[in-house]
């Protein structure tokens, strides 16, 4: 059972479970089917580890935007089921926070946990940028930082950085306004003062106040950074369930995320036919067996009998929700990116490597080819097959190079795609949609003609190790195809296949040897 076949290539966090569903580990991947199946491939596994593999029965898992994400939601995870796999492996630590306290004259400054009063922006997972942000917030905006208010005034006021309201130098109404524009930053509506900054540092830098330019294009990407917040942990006084669906034909996929004071702790999938006004009648057969939230955060409008349906659910009005823009907004885009690649990943891969490459038909069969040898002894190929984008192992094929000695990897290529396609075509098997070598031009050079000796236009690509390059007959350079794009990484997972196929040959072949 490879469980984690069916896994996205995305950052996110995954869930251990076992054979009752409950959750055993949860953690955190830039790249989910790699992370979880190496679980499956490694050896040398510590014993806690090695018990854990064991249990496992099913594996669920929430993509995210970014890396950053996926930190803090294993955080916040971790914290609301308390896997028995966790406990000792992980801290849980609470990350930093920003604080703006409920005072006259609020003050700035860190917080390890939300506990007093006042605006918090977070979580940080990085100190230096927490820090940095706090920083340019303070100088921008020129809060004070110090945890009384004196008489007498502070460096920082004397320096200009404060505007100094310990020596009367403001008023509560002109301090107030300040402290709304940096909280508009820090909860990222950012874009005027990254303008201005910007502005700014092109000024300087034509007046070649060049250390004062730097200065300020760090200030701006301090900025930028702060929208890569975790949308998940958010202060909240209410639960939230955050719902989103995709139809396609004739069918509704729809996912349910429940968030609690601001944290996600669980989701829910559901798939049922369409139907006229299918999300109300979803909305009261579901909130018929759950109680309601305190907000329900949805992508289109519902009637108002449905919103006073779920109030008398709850016993207390329900605030129902359609963002336009903002943190809900992009909860939902998420709701939905976590539907496409649960039910249409595959076909989403497909078509985006299809307009890449700009091919016709979508490459449904992949073959991909590679070489493996040790300084030129034991030379083998490997050949991988995917169809619809997941790993067709009945028809791997493995060759031993007969015509070709010494270290030629791109005559090595053209000898066993001459092999695999002349036998297709003699027995008149159906060839693939799209071939894949391992290696630059010269491998492709090797591959394309000797498809064209016999005949056959294959449409054939050669994706380069080093930086990912895509390449294709008649083009000495590579495709404008970024390698963190999803259909180079699609790629780069076939390659790798077919390499690790190729590898676990050419060292059997090698023991063999050693043995005899």
């Amino acid at each position: 059972m490879n469980l984690a076949a069916s896994l996205p290539v995305a950052p996110g966090c995954y869930l251990f479970k076992d054979s009752e569903g409950t959750i055993l580990y949860v953690g955190k991947a830039k790249d989910l089917k790699k992370r979880v199946a190496s679980y499956f491939q490694k050896r040398g596994l510590d014993a806690k580890t090695r018990r854990l593999v064991t249990l496992v029965r099913d594996i669920d898992y929430i993509v995210t935007a970014n890396e950053v994400e996926a930190l803090i939601l294993e955080n916040s995870l971790i914290k609301t089921h308390q896997p028995r796999f966790n406990i000792d492996l992980k801290d849980a630590k609470q990350y930093a926070y920003i604080h703006l306290t409920d005072e006259d004259y609020p003050r700035i400054c860190i917080a390890r946990r939300m506990t007093g009063n006042g605006s918090y922006f977070g979580p940080f997972t990085s100190a230096a940028e927490r820090d940095h942000v706090l920083a340019v917030v303070k100088k921008t905006f020129r809060l004070r930082s110090c945890k009384s208010i004196t008489r007498r005034g502070c460096l920082r006021a004397s320096l200009g950085t404060c505007s100094a309201p310990c020596k009367g130098a403001i008023g509560i109404d002109e301090y107030a306004a300040l402290v709304r524009q940096a909280s508009l930053v820090l909860k990222g509506n950012t874009p005027e003062i990254i303008r201005a900054l910007k502005e700014e540092m092109e000024e300087r830098s034509r007046t070649h106040e060049y250390e004062r330019a730097l200065l300020l294009r760090d200030q701006v990407h301090a900025l930028e950074h702060l929208s890569c917040r975790q949308d998940m942990a958010r202060k909240t006084e209410t639960d939230e369930d955050i719902i989103n669906f995709l139809v396609h034909e004739g069918r509704v996929y729809l996912m349910l995320f429940n968030v609690h004071r601001g944290t996600l702790v669980n989701k829910k999938e559901f798939v049922f036919d369409e139907g006229e006004e299918f999300l109300e009648e979803f909305l009261v057969q579901y909130y018929s067996a759950h109680a309601p939230p305190g907000e329900l955060i949805l992508p289109v409008e519902v009637g108002t009998d449905v919103c006073e349906f779920l109030s008398l659910q709850k016993g207390r009005k329900v605030a129902v929700t359609v963002p336009r823009i903002g943190a809900k907004r992009r909860l939902l885009s998420l709701v939905r990116k976590n539907i496409e690649i649960a039910h249409f990943g595959d076909e989403i891969t497909l078509e985006e490597l299809r307009e890449k490459l700009a091919m016709d038909d979508l490459p449904r069969v992949i073959e991909c080819f590679d070489i493996s040898h040790l300084a030129g002894t034991e030379v083998v190929g490997s050949m991988v097959q995917f169809r619809d984008a997941r790993p067709d192992k009945r028809n791997y094929r493995r060759f031993r190079i007969k015509t070709v000695e010494g270290i030629d990897d791109p005559r090595a290529i053209g000898e066993v795609v001459t092999r695999r396609y002349r036998r297709l075509s003699e027995e008149g098997d159906p060839l693939p949609d799209l071939v894949v070598v391992d290696g630059g031009k010269a491998q492709l050079s090797a591959a394309h003609s000797a498809l064209k000796s016999m005949g056959l236009a294959i449409p054939v690509i050669a994706l380069a190790k080093r930086e990912e390059e895509i390449y294709v007959p008649g083009s000495a350079h590579p495709l404008p195809v970024r390698k963190q794009e999803r259909a180079s990484l699609f790629l780069q997972e076939i390659r790798d296949e077919a390499h690790r196929f190729a590898v676990t040959y050419h060292r059997l072949l090698r023991k063999k040897k050693v043995i005899r």
